[in-house]
Parts: C-alpha cells; structure tokens; sequence
C-alpha cells in the first residue's frame, strides 16, 4: 500500500504506569492485592459544564446511559480520596521527578510551574467523574529510522478505576478501587508517523525509555497506548487501550481499510443521489406475533419490535468494512451503546435467525421498502428500542458526510469496535482542590546530572564491552537485574556470562520452585558474587547457597555459606577425589584415553557436590590422565 498516497498519518498517546510507594494525591501504597473488597458503595455520575458553560460531547453520551456504579473498596490501598470524599494531598513529588527525568530523556521542554487540570470521565472509571492530569513538558522529540517524531506533551495524570464487571447494555457496572490514583505518565506525540511499521518502532522506542529509568511499572495493562490514525479523506479516529505491540500494525492496518470502505459507502450514496434519509421509527410487534425466532419471542414479552427504514443503503448495510465486521456492526455498536440492547437485525442479512422469508417481505411491506433500501429493527422495550435506533439513524446520516470523529475499542483480532465520540476541549477545567507546583533550575539540573543511560547504549555496552552475545545483551539489558549486574562487573572479576546465568536462569529457576526471590536485596547478591569471585563458593553448585539465603533473608550471606557448609571443598579433598576415581577407572582410561575425561567429570562433580570449580576440577583430571596414559 502506498502510504503517502492515502495520506496515512499516525499519533500516540502513552499512558505509563510509574513504580512509586504511594499513589499520585494520597499516601495509599501504590499496590494491587488479590483479595475480597473490605466494602462497596454505589455512585451514579453526571457531566459537569466547563468554565465557558460547555459539556463535553463524550460526556453528554455516556450521561444517557444512566448507569449506576458500585466500587469496591479496600482498607489497605484506598481511603477517602479514592471515594471522592476527601479532597485530594499534595502532588506526589516522587512521581513527579520520574516524569521531569522521562521528559529529560525526550528531549522536552520542562514547564515552570505544574497545574492540576480535571478532565471530565463519567464512565465510571473516576469516583469524582473526572481525571486529575497535569502537564509536565511539551515540545520532545524522538528519531527513527523513517525520521523525527515530535512529542506534544508529557502529563502526569492519575490512573482509572479497574472495571469488574459490565457491558454497553448493562444498567450496573462494577469496578475495582486498587488501581484508581496510581500515578501514570502520558506522553502525547505529534502525528508525524506515516507508515505502520514505522508506529511499530517508534512505540518501542518510547517503551525502552520508559524501562530505562526503572522507575516504571512491567507487566499486563501497566502500559497501554492509544493510536490516533487517519487518513487525507477520512477522519481522525482515537483507538484507545491498545497493549500488544504486536498487533499495532495490523491495528493500523485494518483502520485503514475501514475508512476506506466508508469512503467507498459515502461514494455510494453520492451516485445514488442519497443525501438524507428519514427518521421514522414504526412498530412492527404485529408482524412477529407468531415468529419462530427466539430473540424476538423473548423481547416480545414485555417488550416492541420497532423498526428503521434506511432508503438507499440496500446491500450498504452488510458490506464487509473490515475482517468480520460490516456497517451493519457499527450501527450495532450504537444501538447497543445508546439503547442499551443487545443488538439489532437488518434486511441484509435476512432471512435469518429464525426470522422467515415471509416475515421479511411484510416487514419491506409494512416500511414501503424497496430492494434498494435496507429496513433495521430492534427488539426489546419500548423506550430502549427507540433510542436505539435513533442512533442508528444518527450515525446512517454520517455515512453521508464520511467518517465520524470517535473513540474506537481495539479487539483481539485486529479490529475495533465504537466506544464514544472523541472528547473535545470542554472536558477539561482547572483543579481548585491541588495548588501548583514551581519547578526549579535547580531540580531540573539535580535530575540531568543523574539520567540512566539508554538500554540500547547498555545492549552496545554489553556485546562490545563484555563479550555478551546479542541475545543476553538484550536480556540483560532490558531486565530489571541489570543494575545488580553492571554493579556485579565493577566489584567482581567474574566472567560475565557466569553473572549472567545467575541472574537470567538460576533465579527464575529458584521463582519456579516456590522460593521468594524477591527477598534478594542487590546488596546480599553483591556479597554472593564476592564469595564467589573469591571462590568460596562454586559456580557449579551457587544454586544452592542462593536458595539458602533467600531462605534466610536477615543473615549475613558469609555466616549462611559457613553454618549450611556450602563453601568451597578444599584443593586437598579435590585431588584426593580425583586420584581415587582415576584409579578406579583404570580400564575405562585405557579405553578412550582423554575421551574417558567428559563422563569422569560428571563422577568426580558428584562425589564433590558440585562445591568445588569444574575448571579446575578439568584441569587436574587431565593431568592425571596424560600422566597415567604416558606412565602406560
């Protein structure tokens, strides 16, 4: 695809967790516990007007669904703050300082003074129905390998409220309390990206930044990046939450694809001469009286079968505008978001779902329809089914205009679905409740002075400087071990392979059999590594004494190798082993010769516990060998 031609252009919003003890405006521990809430309270929110008298359209649409919000609370990691019932504490400076350093790595320039904004969020994911953020810097930029990517903006903002439970038709949604208040990051890029694979590198550049510091959160939904993508004739969409790297571009991709349908359905209408279409809704419960489709019977209980003719969208309504997904889904996706019901069936796709020929053709009838119009219905009450294909209607009528500004949800196979329209600037109002923050020349050069060298610079470090193949270069570099490791180097005259394997596959060994690796301060591996180097301990046994003093995490690491008797054994037990099993395996030897050194080894490191250095266990068995082998 030419991606110059269609006009591709592409920009992020990253949103970063950051690894401090306390959430953002109280001292709750900045934690997420798998246990039962301690208790719950039901909240049901409403926009609120900006400072010029506006709401926000995002808002307004999320307002309609009169939703009512229970969240869980937890005595250890939420208090008041977190309920909405006590203002908000001071700014947490240390959050705050991670995101001066991030902004220093970008390149982007700090502001002299932090004001905290609200920005409206009445979906449930804030108790208070809005989002503390605050600008940190503006102006960043990164390079890639297809040019310079501006940054826009980096804010420092709180973390939402985790949903439990719930759905667009659903009248109650529950969420989690834990994680609302976790500081975050979010860094905001110009959209200067004109290619998918170019979005691709450059969403991996922000992430090894971002884990440069070591003061950001790892794992499943610690990082989530919201794309903005269009194209010349299309609009800007914003697909929100996206997680897996790997799929940014076939996101991008299928974007593409949809707005270029939708173009082609607009082209459509424009042939056609369509340029609007009526809104009346009319009940057609009488048609289905006797019908044999379960949907239907079941609406009908207590409920209508209301229905939308659509003059010049026959065939438009089922055409496919990406992998699995037809116009049809997106009137679908409005219905259920502004009616709350669970779908809607078109002449398109019918006769189906035990809807009957027959009944299709008194439906077109009952509507005045003809092959060129396509007729929606909606079954379910009265009230529900009526909004519900208002907004059917409603976004018909932009298929006119082409593609609708919205907020998209990325799916697991590629595609997305509708959330909401995109927020405009009456979101946003000042914070009355948290007093600015000046920063300083003197802050600013405090963290200069201490920015952490890149992971790529640490990778270049690694394979040039230490010999490290690629592969553990990268590992290592990108582990949170690697401070223990570059402090391993400096201390040690280990090899770095061996500090390497402790760190990369004897650790996660001893996670994998239940041991608290986490009790392992950098400080007490430093003190292994020594008796290590100093070889009063073996590599070939370190397992071992590292599972003891974990196992023993407030003893000294020398005193725990000298109670458990996990040293060295002496050179003296070492020859003596040696000629024993040399003697023993006499034939053996004279057999193979040096060959005979590989399985005596395994013997020898066995009758020693593998507590003495296989090198030199090597050595002195060869010597013995060549010695017996000439003697012979």
């Amino acid at each position: 695809m030419d991606y110059d031609e269609i006009g591709l252009k592409v920009g992020f919003e990253f949103h970063q967790q950051l690894d401090t003890q306390t959430k953002l405006f109280c001292d709750c521990p900045n934690t997420i516990k798998e246990t039962e809430p301690d208790f719950e309270f039901r909240r049901n929110l409403h926009p609120t007007k900006s400072e010029l008298g506006e709401i926000d359209r995002a808002a307004l649409e999320e307002a309609r669904l009169s939703r009512d919000f229970i969240y869980q609370g937890f005595e250890e990691n939420t208090c008041l703050v977190e309920a909405d019932e006590e203002p908000p504490h001071p700014l947490n400076q240390n959050a705050l300082n991670i995101a001066l350093e991030i902004s220093e790595l970008l390149g982007a320039k700090t502001v002299d003074v932090v004001h905290v904004m609200r920005k409206i969020v009445i979906d449930g994911s804030n108790t208070a129905g809005f989002q503390r953020t605050a600008l940190i810097s503006t102006d960043g930029e990164i390079k890639t390998e297809e040019g310079e990517v501006g940054i826009e903006g980096i804010s420092l903002e709180e973390e939402s409220a985790q949903k439990i439970s719930g759905n667009l038709e659903d009248e109650v949604v529950e969420y989690n309390l834990q994680r609302l208040g976790v500081p975050l990051i979010e860094i905001g890029s110009t959209p200067d990206i004109k290619t998918p694979k170019q979005a691709r590198k450059f969403a991996e550049k922000v992430g090894m930044i971002l884990r440069s510091t070591g003061k950001v959160k790892r794992g499943i939904g610690t990082i989530r990046q919201d794309l903005n993508i269009s194209i010349e004739e299309g609009s800007r969409i914003e697909l929100k939450g996206v997680q897996e790297l790997d799929l940014i571009e076939e996101y991008i991709e299928r974007e593409i694809q949809r707005q270029k349908s939708l173009l082609e359905i607009k082209n459509q209408l424009e042939d056609i001469n369509k340029q609007e279409i009526e809104k009346k809704i009319v009940d057609v419960s009488q048609i289905f009286k006797e019908t044999d489709s379960g949907i239907i019977k079941d609406a009908l209980k207590d409920g209508v079968v209301l229905a939308l003719k659509l003059s010049g969208f026959g065939g438009l309504v089922g055409k496919e505008i990406q992998p699995d997904r037809r116009l049809g889904t997106e009137f679908s996706d409005r219905a259920k978001k502004a009616g709350g019901v669970g779908g809607i069936f078109h002449t398109d796709e019918l006769p189906k779902y035990g809807i009957t020929q027959d009944e299709v053709k008194k439906l077109k009838n009952e509507l005045n329809a003809d092959e060129d119009d396509c007729v929606i219905i909606v079954a379910d009450k009265e009230e529900k089914s009526k909004q519900a294909l208002e907004a059917v209607h409603k976004r018909a009528k932009q298929c006119f205009e082409g593609i609708p500004e919205e907020t998209r949800k990325p799916l697991e196979n590629g595609s997305s679905e509708y959330m909401r329209p995109l927020p405009g600037s009456a979101r946003m109002y000042p914070e009355t409740d948290t007093p600015p923050v000046k920063i300083s020349k003197g802050r600013i050069k405090q963290i200069r002075s201490n920015l952490p060298k890149l992971i790529e610079e640490k990778m270049e470090e690694y394979k040039t400087g230490l010999g490290l193949d690629e592969g553990k270069a990268r590992d290592i570099a990108k582990s949170k071990k690697s401070e223990i490791f570059d402090a391993a180097i400096r201390e040690t005259e280990l090899k770095p392979t061996i500090i390497y394997k402790t760190l990369m596959s004897h650790l996660p060994e001893l996670e994998d059999e239940g041991y608290k690796v986490n009790n392992l301060t950098k400080n007490r591996l430093i003190d292994l590594f020594k008796l290590l180097d100093k070889e009063e301990i073996s590599k070939e046994n370190i397992k071992e004494p590292l599972s003891e003093i974990i196992e023993k995490p407030n003893k000294e690491v020398k005193k725990v190798i000298e109670e458990g008797d996990l040293g060295t054994i002496g050179k003296q037990k070492i020859r003596e082993v040696v000629k024993n099993v040399v003697e023993q395996k006499e034939e053996l030897i004279n057999e193979r010769g040096m060959g005979a050194v590989g399985p005596l080894m395994g013997v020898i490191m066995k009758k020693l516990d593998r507590r003495a250095d296989g090198d030199e266990v090597s050595n002195l068995l060869q010597k013995k060998i060549k010695k017996k082998i000439g003697r012979d």
